[in-house]
């Protein structure tokens, strides 16, 4: 679960807030007038898990040299 915190109450403790995501490897949502707008998430250096996401995500792929389309992956479904 993401912490969520005022743009105004992140300016002045933004070095506390980064320490605490970087020790505790939650993430983090900046809000304006209490709309999300900035995720503070902590690096991983694991471009692999990434890709593991989009693994099987395209039910079909007919045409290899176009473009998919947003219809084409399943995990936007």
């Amino acid at each position: 679960m993401a912490n969520i915190i005022s743009k105004s109450a992140f300016k002045p403790q933004a070095l506390k807030y980064f320490r605490e995501i970087e020790e505790q490897g939650q993430e983090l949502i900046i809000t304006d007038h209490a709309k999300p707008v900035i995720k503070i998430i902590p690096f991983r250096h694991e471009p692999h898990v990434i890709l593991k996401e989009l693994r099987n995500s395209v039910l079909s792929y007919k045409d290899p040299l176009e473009p998919a389309g947003q219809d084409d992956w399943e995990i936007l479904k």
